[in-house]
């Protein structure tokens, strides 16, 4: 069974209910057709009823009607969710006026479902910019306690199985904060061996937190910035396996490790890379993905109090049904992942 294949079928038993947001999308649909035949996870599908239902007929989709379909502008609990965002909107000076229109907006009801207990997860972004999808979710859901910071983690799947876990390894961050603080980029190290955990299925995450240098070969601020968000992972979660800083080699080569390293417990057998900032992780992951022939499955967005996954617009049906099956899994595993 593929790593793809057993998150499935995890989404599968965990039975979650997951909103997607762009519900007359065509991928969308069609995705939403297999989740619900397959029984990945419940739907709650957000757009007009009729439309989806007239889209699904002309697209030959059987299932749809099993999904729950709400209209955000003919919405019966349009002012229920128009006063609870302005509840949680009221510091910023939100009014009803403006409440009522944004609950109209797909995106902002998504999350208000989230938050009131009606949905687990959302998934969204074939029609939608990765900066809108994300802009409701930390206005409304917010980040994981202890956590301020958003991230993107990919799952690659290696070709050469002597790498990570069996040749499965997380990287991040690939998808989201450019350039992080270290307070941000230990938080990132913590939550990355959360889904390491939730969706690689990694009884031991060994994270190691990238740089240049290793045990103090180099000197820079840079290094330092490695080696103080070292500190913040272990304060934040003590239990976590990591170390830094690292060279690459030295974090997933055995010898290398042995020789740079010698004595640390993650340096030869680190199954999760955390990169100093978005640049070389995002170049990294691509590189690995095509030099190496591997499988890149994500990106898994971490750091949220509730699973909000955002998808590429240049994404296949496969794509959505894969990151749904992603979302209800972090769902499943979302308990207890508060630092």
């Amino acid at each position: 069974m593929t790593l793809m294949e057993q998150i499935r079928a995890k989404a599968k038993a965990a039975n979650k209910c997951i909103v997607l947001a762009e519900g007359t999308e065509e991928r969308t649909l069609k995705a939403a057709d297999i989740i619900l035949q397959e029984g990945i996870a419940r739907l709650i599908l957000l757009g007009n009823e009729q439309e989806i239902k007239s889209l699904a007929a002309q697209w030959g989709l059987k299932n749809i009607d099993r999904a729950t379909i709400i209209d955000p502008v003919a919405n019966p609990k349009k002012d229920y969710y128009a006063q609870m965002l302005c509840e949680i909107r009221k510091k910023k000076g939100m009014q009803m006026d403006e409440a009522m229109r944004l609950v109209e907006d797909p995106l902002y009801l998504a999350t208000l479902l989230i938050k009131n207990g009606d949905a687990d997860g959302e998934v969204a972004g074939a029609r939608n910019a990765t900066g809108d999808v994300l802009r409701p979710a930390f206005q409304v859901v917010k980040t994981l306690p202890g956590v301020s910071v958003v991230s993107g983690a990919f799952i690659m799947v290696l070709n050469d199985k002597t790498y990570g876990e069996d040749g499965i390894m997380v990287f991040a961050d690939c998808a989201a904060t450019p350039c992080p603080t270290a307070q941000e980029l230990g938080q990132i190290a913590v939550v990355s061996a959360q889904t390491a955990k939730a969706i690689a299925g990694f009884k031991e995450p060994r994270v190691a937190l990238l740089s240049f240098s290793t045990k103090g070969s180099a000197k820079h601020e840079l290094v330092d910035k490695v080696i103080e968000a070292g500190r913040v992972a272990h304060e934040l979660d003590p239990n976590v396996k990591l170390d830094c800083e690292l060279q690459a080699d030295a974090a997933i080569v055995p010898k290398v490790g042995a020789s740079k390293a010698p004595g640390s417990e993650i340096a030869g057998k680190a199954n999760v890379l955390v990169f100093p900032d978005l640049q070389s992780g995002n170049i990294c992951y691509k590189l690995v993905q095509r030099l190496a022939g591997a499988e890149a499955i994500g990106p898994v967005m971490q750091g949220m109090a509730a699973p909000i996954n955002d998808l590429s617009r240049g994404c296949s049906v496969e794509d959505v049904v894969n990151v749904v099956a992603i979302t209800a899994t972090q769902a499943a595993a979302k308990a207890g992942q508060g630092i």
